[in-house]
């Protein structure tokens, strides 16, 4: 074989395992400053959410100014339409965020904006939620999603926290949301309407956590069906006291269209 035809095959050779590796392997890491959580509290059986659910989906949205997440709650399904994407564990979640804004009220739709309840997201603007983003972070996140050979992703989270106040008063959660989804209502207050949602969480892990080296780490086995959803994983750290994110990542899974 001729030298040159012998190096064009090798530099083929080694482009195509590069691209073989970037294909199997993403991730994203937390930058200088802190990335507001966005959470949506929301059901398929209240007639008032699907505004807020409009309005989560058309806000620009950009992983490295904001991390969003919708929670489908429980607590409407009684009325006639069970939410096939609510889970009790959401309504729990709700509950605990309403005891860090010293309340036992908890309602639909509702946003929490790094913890605190967001009343006027309606009249808000896009920088109003990105202004935040301003404060130096006190944890820092990593995610990295690799293909295995079976066809499934394994997603590895670590979190640190920049001081050990914060590691004795924080937990870390790890999400995976879906987009584009939409339901046809045949009963309840929406009856009769198609829905659409972004966002929606649909696997919730923790809290964690974090260990007495201001560190945390977790490897979660994906089944191969969410390469074909437009889906993506999330993960935040918060104050077990007040509430406050000290700082959240959001990364579309690999192969799939940045929302």
């Amino acid at each position: 074989m001729p030298p040159s035809l012998k190096f064009l095959l090798v530099f083929t050779l080694s482009c195509l395992a590069l691209q073989n590796a970037l294909a199997a392997e993403c991730g994203a890491r937390s930058g200088k400053t802190t990335v507001p959580l966005l959470e949506l509290y929301t059901s398929e059986g209240c007639s008032s959410c699907p505004p807020a659910d409009k309005w989560l989906s058309e806000l620009p949205h950009d992983p490295s100014k904001f991390t969003a997440l919708a929670f489908h709650v429980d607590y409407w399904n009684y009325i006639g339409w069970k939410d096939r994407f609510s889970k009790e564990e959401f309504t729990a979640r709700q509950r605990k965020v309403a005891a860090f804004n010293r309340s036992s009220f908890v309602y639909t739709p509702q946003f929490v904006l790094n913890g605190q309840d967001f009343r006027h997201w309606g009249h808000a603007q896009f920088n109003n939620i990105t202004a935040q983003q301003t404060s130096a972070p006190r944890a820092n996140l990593s995610l990295n999603l690799s293909s295995l050979p079976d066809g499934s992703t394994m997603l590895s989270a670590l979190a640190q926290t920049l001081n050990t106040n914060d590691a004795r008063n924080s937990e870390v959660f790890i999400a995976v949301y879906e987009n584009r989804l939409a339901s046809k209502i045949n009963a309840g207050e929406n009856s009769g309407r198609e829905l659409h949602h972004d966002y929606v969480v649909r696997e919730f892990w923790g809290p964690y956590q974090i260990n007495s080296r201001n560190e945390f780490s977790k490897d979660i086995p994906l089944a191969a069906e969410w390469k074909k959803r437009d889906a993506g994983v999330a993960a935040f750290v918060q104050n077990t006291q007040s509430g406050e994110i000290l700082q959240s990542l959001q990364l579309p899974l690999c192969n799939q269209t940045t929302h």
